[in-house]
């Protein structure tokens, strides 16, 4: 009697070892590299997100982002249409096989609609990022003027 418990025990922690590492497995080939949260004045109401991922798996896709500190977060792609550059929502950005996707201020980035309180600039926020085959990986990025730093750099006056 006690071989067949034992048995079954040694069973179902092996069941649970597969399950763990086919999930694990899934997250692990895709890793933030680096990126940050533009940092806005307290009065305006939404902010970016720009990161990037590199992928040492087969090729994802990106489609969706979670926060609590936002009422919506949208993945975004920036097109040139007549002249006019004009800033779209898609519903994914695929990241290719052992390849990288690099989310950046003049391209596809991470929209942060309705911020819940004001970003303060040094604080890190947790992002969680959704992929197509139902992973979840959570990063955290701090929240940085780098990209209003390098808008002032180019001598625009409004």
């Amino acid at each position: 009697m006690e071989f067949n418990t034992l048995k079954q025990i040694f069973k179902q922690v092996f069941n649970l070892l597969v399950l763990m590492s086919i999930s694990f497995s899934s997250l692990a080939s895709v890793m933030l590299v680096d990126g940050h949260i533009r940092a806005m004045p307290p009065s305006v109401p939404n902010s970016a997100a720009y990161f990037t991922l590199m992928n040492h798996g087969p090729s994802i896709k990106l489609v969706g982002v979670e926060t609590t500190f936002t009422d919506e977060a949208q993945l975004h792609t920036v097109l040139d249409e007549d002249g006019m550059v004009k800033m779209r929502q898609v519903s994914s950005f695929e990241i290719p096989k052992h390849g990288t996707l690099a989310l950046n201020e003049s391209g596809e980035h991470v929209m942060l609609m309705g911020l819940k309180q004001p970003l303060v600039s040094g604080e890190t926020l947790e992002l969680v990022l959704i992929f197509d085959d139902g992973s979840k990986l959570p990063i955290n990025l701090v929240v940085s003027k780098q990209g209003m730093a390098k808008m002032h750099s180019h001598d625009h006056h409004h």
